[in-house]
């Protein structure tokens, strides 16, 4: 299912850090609570395409929707973000998370984003929706 003009359902379901187990039964939550979920990663998907479209280049989603189960299997809070299918950790192609970084403050700040949590890695940059402003 296309969401946006660069973007696929498929991409914030799907992600090389479940195993086949894991990853079956995500898709399986999701159908569940398609309801709920799915306008959160349209939301989602909505403002990483400002984002692609700012720099022109493509953005690989490491991973977006995380269910709780998968979280506390992982000994984390299941508090996070993730499972509200409102964040997603990802690269933009040919920059660097600093770049990515300042961009997302200057599209936040021209009001083209959402204000939410944004934490930079060193591999990665974890955008969310919250709401609030929460920087790492």
């Amino acid at each position: 299912m296309k969401l946006t003009e660069n973007f696929k359902l498929s991409e914030f379901l799907e992600s090389r850090f479940y195993n086949s187990r894991q990853q079956a039964k995500v898709l399986a939550d999701f159908e569940k609570n398609k309801s709920v979920l799915l306008p959160n990663i349209q939301k989602l998907a909505n403002n990483l395409q400002i984002l692609r479209d700012y720099f022109g280049e493509s953005i690989s989603i490491n991973i977006a929707f995380r269910p709780k189960w998968y979280e506390l299997e992982k000994g984390r809070s299941g508090n996070s973000k993730h499972t509200l299918a409102i964040a997603a950790d990802f690269i933009v192609n040919n920059k660097t998370t600093q770049e990515v970084r300042e961009a997302i403050e200057l599209l936040i700040l021209k009001g083209e984003m959402l204000q939410g949590g944004l934490g930079k890695y060193n591999t990665f940059i974890h955008w969310d929706f919250r709401g609030t402003k929460a920087r790492w």
